[in-house]
């Protein structure tokens, strides 16, 4: 038996238990993150030599210099060319959705003119070059390549650089692939916190970037923390999430394995099911333990869903989505009828897949929208990853002399009540006659 929890809004002490299943403890490691100071400080010191040494520690690789570390983009493009041609064909599908969505976001630059000439508005630039982290050997995630490189691209990045290690010289060539197809620039063998630290400070042959995006292991995570402010960096991610609210009617084996969906990430990751139906949470219930024994990941799936899982009986519908904006989810599943009319009521969730037929793993490969989303809770805040993160907004500032009159004075008198007669005197300089 999974002993998966069952929870009810009406019981008593349904808050508190509420609260204790969504807790989860951020904080790194010490052990991680003295680890991982040390690496950063040491890459940003000696560069080159530094990566080359941890790579060989970690990675296992039989390498002298970077020029090993650096796959040539005759390399990639081979990858995709060899590709079996189910593999090619759904890589490309995936990218060209990815990419058509993702048009649809640039931001864009606007500006206006007052009566006196003064004009104001905003500039938008892309980022100049962003470092793309991507886990690499077994757990390889070529979709994560699409998601993160792509909007970058839309954006107009001038240069984008991959990270991935090859453990043991362990190549995945659908990630090389998906790295051509998005148009990455530079890839290099790399992986842990010193390639982290080779984006962020540079080094002889690795160039700095602006920005790291990417997901990556406890070193990684603690490695963007640290370099934050250095560089900007994406989120730092916590594990993977879903809740579903059903009114019951959906089949119950979909359900169970969209739960199965991301509890098989990992052991912390986190999937919930909302439901009035006392009956159809037994009947997931049920669905849950025949099915599990099917699944390769069974033994990761059972620790998630007994870790962090739960099947909660609601009074009703907007009591779910009530919960759902408290819990604010990564993703949020509305298996309901006439899903589209509930979707007014959800204030917070990172994605929102509508409908029955809108399995949450549709969205992790090609739908369109981008993966890369607020956990956590964080969705009450923040928003997927998107072209808007690939790029800057500038604030234009043209006053005319006739403006400088007016604001001149205005800027004199809060500078003042400040303390700060300089810029008192810089906006009184400009009056006609300049105060002196």
């Amino acid at each position: 038996m999974i002993a998966i929890k069952r929870l009810s809004s009406t019981d008593a002490d349904f808050a508190a238990r509420l609260k204790a299943l969504l807790a989860f403890e951020g904080a790194q490691d010490e052990s991680v993150d003295r680890t991982v100071a040390a690496i950063l400080a040491d890459v940003k010191t000696r560069g080159d030599a530094a990566v080359v040494e941890y790579t060989q520690r970690f990675d296992r690789l039989a390498v002298s210099d970077m020029a090993q570390l650096a796959l040539p983009a005759a390399e990639l493009q081979a990858a995709l060319e060899g590709l079996p041609a189910a593999q090619r064909s759904a890589l490309e599908a995936a990218a060209a959705r990815v990419r058509a969505y993702h048009e649809h976001q640039p931001l864009r630059g606007w500006q206006y003119e007052e009566a006196d000439g003064t004009l104001l508005g905003q500039q938008v630039t892309p980022l100049d070059r962003v470092g793309l982290y991507v886990p690499g050997g077994k757990a390889a995630y070529p979709s994560s390549v699409l998601m993160n490189a792509i909007p970058a691209r839309v954006a107009g990045v001038g240069e984008l650089i991959m990270v991935v290690p090859t453990p043991g010289g362990e190549k995945n060539a659908l990630v090389l692939a998906a790295a051509a197809l998005a148009g990455v620039d530079r890839v290099f063998t790399i992986g842990g916190a010193q390639a982290i630290g080779a984006l962020a400070y540079g080094t002889q042959t690795v160039p700095q970037v602006d920005k790291i995006v990417g997901p990556g292991n406890a070193y990684v995570a603690a490695a963007k923390r640290r370099v934050f402010g250095v560089v900007g960096i994406d989120m730092v991610a916590g594990p993977s999430e879903i809740l579903v609210v059903c009114d019951g009617h959906t089949d119950p084996d979909w359900v169970a394995m969209d739960l199965f969906s991301q509890a098989e990430h990992d052991e912390l990751a986190q999937s919930i099911l909302l439901c009035p139906d006392a009956d159809y949470l037994a009947r997931v219930a049920a669905a849950i333990e025949r099915l599990l024994p099917t699944m390769p990941r069974r033994e990761v799936i059972r620790a998630a869903l007994e870790n962090r899982g739960a099947l909660i009986q609601v009074r009703d519908l907007d009591e779910a989505c009530a919960l759902a904006n408290q819990i604010a989810p990564e993703h949020l599943e509305l298996s309901v009828a006439d899903a589209q009319a509930w979707l007014p009521k959800i204030r917070h969730a990172g994605a929102i897949f509508i409908g029955r037929y809108t399995s949450e793993a549709l969205g992790d490969y090609c739908a369109g929208p981008n993966h890369v989303l607020p956990t956590s809770g964080s969705a009450r805040f923040s928003s997927p990853l998107g072209v808007y993160d690939f790029q800057k907004r500038s604030s234009l500032i043209r006053v005319s002399q006739a403006g400088a009159q007016t604001l001149g004075r205005i800027a004199a008198t809060l500078a003042e009540g400040e303390g700060l007669p300089a810029h008192a005197r810089s906006a009184e300089y400009r009056l006609d006659p300049p105060a002196r």
